[in-house]
This record gives C-alpha cells, sequence and structure tokens, in this order.
C-alpha cells in the first residue's frame, strides 16, 4: 500500500465513522424540519469550507474546467437528495432503514466501478451482488413495499462518490462548487421560511441557532475527508469501508433508539450481511495495486 492509498484509506474511515454517528445529532436540531436543517447544512458548510479557502490562500484552486463544474452540480444535487432523505429517515425513526442504505450502497458502488469505469468483477462478487438483490425483494415482501428510502440512500450516494472520484478536482474545491450551487436554493428557502414564521433558527433561542449553525462544520469535516479518499482509492475500497458507518447506525437505531428489528427484517439484514463478505473475503484474497491518475488533493 503506497502513502497515497493509506491516507486515502484513513480519509475514508475517518468519514464513515462520523457519518456512523449522524443519528445522534440530528435529533438535537428539533423542531426544525427536514428541509431547514438541509437549507442549513448547504449554508453554513459554504462558509466553512470559505473559511479554509481563506486561511489556506487556495482560492485559485477552485478553478474547475466546464466538465468538472457540470458534473460537480450534479453531484450537489444528488448530494442534497441524499442529505434531505437521511434527515427525513432519522426525524421520522426509521434510523434501521437508513443503516440498510449504506449497507447496500458498497455493492451500489461497485456495479458503479464495472457498468462505468470498467473494473473487474470476479464471480464471488457478482454472486455478491446478486445476495444482495435477493435482500431487497425479501424486504420489500415483508414491509408490503420496496424499501425507497433505503434504496434512494444507496444510489444517491453511490453516484455522488462515482462523480466525484470521475471530476478529480480537491477536497475543499469540491465542496466548495457543490455547496454554491445549492446555496441559491437554500437562502431562498431560509428566506422564505424567515418571512412566513415558519423558521426555527430566529424563534427558538440562541442555543438552537447555534446547532443549526454547527451544522455545517459537523457536515463539512466527513465530506472532506470522503473527498480525500474518493480520488485516492479505488471504489471498491470505499465499499469496504462504508461498512464502519451502517454498523453504527444500526447499533444506535435498535439498542438507543429501540426501533423493531423483527425476524423478517433480520433476515434481510442477514442476507445482505451474507452479500458483504463473500464480497469482502474475496476482495481480501484477490486484491492488486490499482493505479490511480486523479490529482493529489490538498492537504485537509
Amino acid at each position: 500500500m503506497n502513502d497515497q492509498t493509506r491516507r486515502g484509506t484513513l480519509y475514508g474511515a475517518a468519514a464513515y465513522a462520523l457519518w456512523g454517528l449522524f443519528p445522534l445529532f440530528w435529533p438535537l436540531l428539533d423542531p426544525a424540519s427536514a428541509l431547514e436543517v438541509l437549507a442549513h447544512r448547504v449554508l453554513w458548510s459554504l462558509l466553512v469550507v470559505a473559511a479554509l479557502l481563506q486561511a489556506g490562500r487556495t482560492w485559485a484552486r477552485v478553478r474547475v474546467t466546464r466538465t468538472q463544474f457540470l458534473r460537480l452540480s450534479v453531484a450537489s444535487v444528488l448530494l442534497a437528495i441524499n442529505w434531505g432523505t437521511y434527515i427525513y429517515g432519522v426525524d421520522s425513526g426509521q434510523v434501521v432503514e437508513t443503516s440498510l442504505g449504506y449497507f447496500v450502497n458498497p455493492l451500489v458502488s461497485v456495479g458503479l466501478g464495472v457498468l462505468v469505469l470498467g473494473e473487474r468483477l470476479r464471480a464471488a462478487q457478482k454472486l455478491a451482488m446478486g445476495v444482495a438483490s435477493l435482500a431487497v425483494v425479501v424486504l420489500s415482501v415483508a414491509s408490503g413495499q420496496p424499501p425507497w428510502l433505503a434504496l434512494v440512500l444507496a444510489f444517491s450516494f453511490g453516484l455522488y462518490g462515482l462523480l466525484k472520484k470521475q471530476a478529480g478536482v480537491g477536497a475543499v474545491a469540491s465542496l466548495a462548487v457543490e455547496t454554491a450551487v445549492l446555496s441559491p436554493l437554500a437562502v431562498a428557502y431560509v428566506v422564505v421560511i424567515g418571512v412566513t414564521g415558519a423558521s426555527t433558527f430566529s424563534s427558538h433561542g440562541l442555543g438552537h441557532a447555534s446547532l443549526l449553525a454547527t451544522a455545517g462544520l459537523v457536515t463539512a469535516i466527513p465530506l472532506l475527508a470522503f473527498g480525500a479518499a474518493a480520488t485516492r482509492v479505488p471504489l471498491t475500497t470505499l465499499g469496504v469501508l462504508q461498512y464502519l458507518a451502517p454498523t453504527i447506525q444500526l447499533i444506535i437505531g435498535t439498542v438507543l433508539r429501540h426501533e423493531p428489528f423483527g425476524p423478517a427484517r433480520m433476515a434481510g439484514f442477514a442476507l445482505v450481511w451474507v452479500a458483504l463478505v463473500v464480497f469482502t473475503a474475496d476482495l481480501v484474497r484477490q486484491r492488486r495495486p490499482v493505479a490511480t491518475t486523479q490529482p493529489e488533493l490538498e492537504p485537509v
């Protein structure tokens, strides 16, 4: 493992561990709605990134090509979908299902790596993806409908990671573009709810307002770490690292929030875990060094 891969692995592990702890933070922002939290996440994240760029005097690194800008713009939309869905899931007592989304996401990343980037898929990995698909079927039959929330989380973040990798832009610069693209909508929403009196930021005291502002820092740190990892390691490696986040989320959902985890749901999760074990065992046994051509990122 070369130095770039080692650093990327550490960045990825840090990002996923922090994401795993998010279900402990979002309830602190009640009674703000998911959309209000999302808007503040965007705006305060943009301010955090601007502060980082100013501190490092690295504004010039935000320059991107037209292709890079288009990819990051689409990535920003996917990021907003993922953020909003996740906040809604936690606020509505569906932390266990959000964890399912992030358990499935590594296999989505592998599929995208194969279909889009031409990464090779071995027989064991095909088996893993087949078992994971069966898990979705089992969960759908058990609940009477597909686990839409989990699937939206898995595919939105899988595509986000793919676009970040293809763009090959530094971690701070890419997040600056993404939040800047989303910020006009966020500002408009904050203004509207402020005028209509629906804003909790201005009506629930300094402590609540401070927590909403902190969402920017809480959001930016793991995203910067993920951005640093995405251009240093293959998508398959990111898939392995992601197991950490949903494991933490599942523990929070079942142990701390006492969400139901009956036999049918347990069977679906068991199939997902079997798929991940098969995939990981094959990856460890067959893994070879993978060359990357992405540019080196600035220190985070």
